[in-house]
């Protein structure tokens, strides 16, 4: 009996002594899913299992038995697609050595429980080190969003809402260069000088108590150039693009307001045909109209109490005529601008883009340009005083297909009418 109680007392001593010397000898970091620390250090979780047999790499790996496989799609520049495979720590405890420390990796998987909103199963990574060792954590969390980053690094994201939160849509773009989009002289220049002037007066705006925020309209006919413009402006900003979709099924107004409010850092928001959204709306009294997103909702999210700021706003429309007056006075539209169909100045310029040489190659030379260009730019003219028009993407793609000389002589065939 007393051999009996005397292991009892030290096996409970053991587990004390155990615990207490876990608590002054080691530190513990818990990163669940929903943090972006997540993402981030199971990628580079993959590249150090990828990497850890080059030498003087800074982190090396124990064999695992327990993996899971992350699938990647690389699409390539000329459409083509490669699928690649990544086996990584899967749930179950690891080790790995970092900069001389070992850290204990335990990814664990909540499977009877989901998150609400996306039906993805909780999960949560936790590190252990030496109490010592603490300093590492930042350092470790830091390399991985510089390799997260790197991947984006010089390229454009494109966001859209899932339910109440934003994700990037597809793989990072490339930015569009600003001067790559022909506008009519001067439409260009006031839009970017008019957002720059807005970025660099947060404090003017502080001080005078009003709201941080800034709402654009470009309107026009199709093909003009809309969002080709937004895209090229996000990107010479280095910003990206949230589209939103008021169309879309499920959409509520306490949904929009949310997704405006938490838009994601140096982000444009983009809301395009903004007046089909409520083109079909049938009135059902004073609360509103019957839609997924009601108007007065929509105009209340945009510059209403609980409207949220540091933000901008680009709508774009076709027809401007059938937007409701209260959408576009000042405060919710701070500049509207026409792009319109293509003058013979735009035409020229993106003629001498397309075969000018430079890095492109053809068989024209710059005098042969010039005179095409400028033979061009007296078609256009002649063409939109017969009351006819011509889009810049249907320039565009009409110079794609042909060379130079047949670009020229065939471009009367995609002019039309002008609607009344």
């Amino acid at each position: 009996m007393g051999v009996g109680v005397g292991l009892t007392a030290l096996r409970q001593g053991a587990i004390l002594a155990s615990t207490a010397l876990h608590r002054r000898m080691l530190v513990s970091l818990e990163i669940n899913n929903k943090d972006k620390a997540y993402d981030w250090f199971l990628a580079w979780m993959a590249q150090q299992a990828n990497e850890a047999a080059k030498p003087r790499y800074s982190a090396s790996w124990l064999r695992s038995h327990q993996l899971s496989v992350e699938t990647s799609i690389e699409q390539r520049k000329n459409g083509s697609s490669s699928i690649l495979f990544k086996l990584v720590a899967g749930p179950g405890t690891h080790w790995f050595r970092y900069k001389r420390a070992w850290i204990q990796v335990k990814r664990e998987r909540e499977t009877r429980s989901m998150q609400l909103m996306s039906g993805v199963p909780w999960e949560t990574v936790t590190l252990t080190t030496l109490s010592r060792d603490r300093r590492l954590f930042p350092e470790l969390l830091s390399e991985a969003r510089d390799l997260a980053m790197r991947g984006q690094e010089g390229k454009l994201v494109l966001y859209t809402a899932w339910n109440i939160e934003w994700r990037p849509f597809g793989q990072p773009r490339r930015k569009r260069p600003l001067q790559s989009v022909v506008l009519a002289p001067g439409v260009g220049d006031t839009i970017e000088h008019d957002i720059k002037t807005f970025l660099d007066r947060r404090r003017w705006y502080a001080d005078r108590g009003i709201p941080y925020r800034r709402g654009y309209l470009l309107y026009g006919p199709p093909g003009s150039g809309k969002t080709s413009f937004i895209q090229a402006l996000a990107g010479s900003l280095s910003y990206d693009i949230c589209i939103l979709n008021l169309a879309e099924r499920g959409f509520t107004d306490d949904k929009l307001n949310h997704l405006l409010s938490n838009a994601p850092e140096r982000s444009f928001i983009l809301i395009e045909d903004v007046d089909a959204a409520f083109s079909k709306r049938v009135q059902t009294g004073e609360d509103g109209y019957q839609s997924a997103v009601t108007f007065s909702g929509f105009l209340n999210a945009l510059d209403g109490v609980a409207s949220g700021e540091e933000r901008i706003i680009f709508m774009t429309t076709n027809h401007v005529e059938r937007l409701d007056p209260a959408l576009i006075r000042p405060g919710r539209v701070d500049l509207a601008e026409r792009i319109d169909d293509a003058t013979p100045e735009q035409a020229e310029i993106l003629f001498t883009r397309f075969y000018g040489g430079g890095e492109i190659v053809t068989d024209l030379t710059e005098e042969e340009v010039q005179q095409l260009a400028g033979g061009l730019r007296d078609i256009v003219r002649d063409e939109k005083q017969r009351g006819k028009r011509v889009s810049m993407a249907a320039l565009q793609g009409h110079f794609i297909r042909n060379n130079g000389r047949d670009a020229v002589g065939q471009c009367r065939e995609l002019f039309t009418v002008k609607r009344a």
